[in-house]
């Protein structure tokens, strides 16, 4: 059968140099020996997959040189300190060990995968001040006002870094230790708790309900207010000759007084 026109090979140099059609390359099936189909990978669909948008970012906060002694010396490996995060409110850390560095980085990064912490935000920094202590390391942190920045050191900027917060006021207390000061940062941002969470706010939510129930309970408390009233009412007239007691005693007391002063008028007449 005579060949179409597509499925024909083009000569594109004096040399000899043939190329097919790009619909004759896309049906075109590669075959070794055995006569087994062979999958070529395509480079160029692996550099498209690389330029994919990562979900989360990683830092390598610090590379440590361990040694552990044997019967034959020491063996020499490497410790990754990693931190990632998907910048916003997912954040995690670990440390893992490995023979080189890029071993010991990548066992790091999916530890740290695996134990990533959801913390919560207010706005662009943190819900409320929080103070933890891992070991020797002892982390402050504050939330600071829109523009502050991060004011932090060099393991809590990095990890910092990773997250949506933007403003922030820190100060490490305690041990110098980055893998403690790491673990420190991260159990602050657990802790975070929402506004709404809070125990003063629960009480005020919870104080005009209070005041309801109370206004209930003094309405029916009404009636008994005007009988207590009316019983003083009742009672007043019998203050009356209490009072014209005092008067007669009063008399009494001056009735004395007066026969004195008779006697005596009449000592001077005589």
């Amino acid at each position: 059968m005579p060949e179409s026109k597509d499925n024909k090979a083009k000569v594109i140099n004096q040399s000899g140099t043939l190329k097919m059609s790009d619909k004759m390359a896309a049906t075109r099936q590669v075959r070794d020996i055995s006569g087994r189909r062979m999958n070529r990978s395509n480079r160029r669909d692996r550099v498209r997959a690389n330029d994919a948008p990562k979900e989360f970012d990683e830092t390598t906060i610090h590379i440590y040189r361990v040694s552990r002694t044997v019967a034959g010396g020491r063996r020499m490996r490497f410790k990754a300190l990693v931190a990632v995060g998907n910048h916003k409110n997912k954040i995690g850390v670990a440390v893992a060990k490995g023979n080189d560095v890029t071993s010991a980085v990548q066992k790091a990064t999916t530890k740290a995968k695996k134990n990533m912490v959801t913390f919560h935000m207010d706005g662009e920094t943190l819900c409320h001040e929080v103070e933890t202590k891992v070991t020797g390391a002892n982390v402050l942190m504050k939330p600071a006002a829109p523009g502050t920045g991060i004011i932090a050191g060099g393991v809590v900027r990095s990890i910092i870094g990773l997250t949506g917060v933007k403003n922030l006021i820190s100060k490490s207390l305690g041990s110098t230790n980055k893998v403690n000061i790491a673990y420190a940062v991260l159990e602050g941002l657990r802790q975070q708790t929402p506004r709404k969470e809070w125990t003063t706010t629960a009480l005020k939510a919870s104080e005009p309900k209070a005041v309801k129930t109370e206004s209930k309970a003094v309405k029916p408390a009404a009636p008994k207010t005007e009988k207590v009233a009316d019983e003083p009412a009742a009672k007043a007239p019998a203050k009356k000759p209490a009072a014209k007691k005092t008067t007669a005693s009063k008399a009494t007391k001056a009735a004395p007084k007066k026969t004195v002063a008779k006697k005596a008028a009449a000592k001077k007449e005589k």
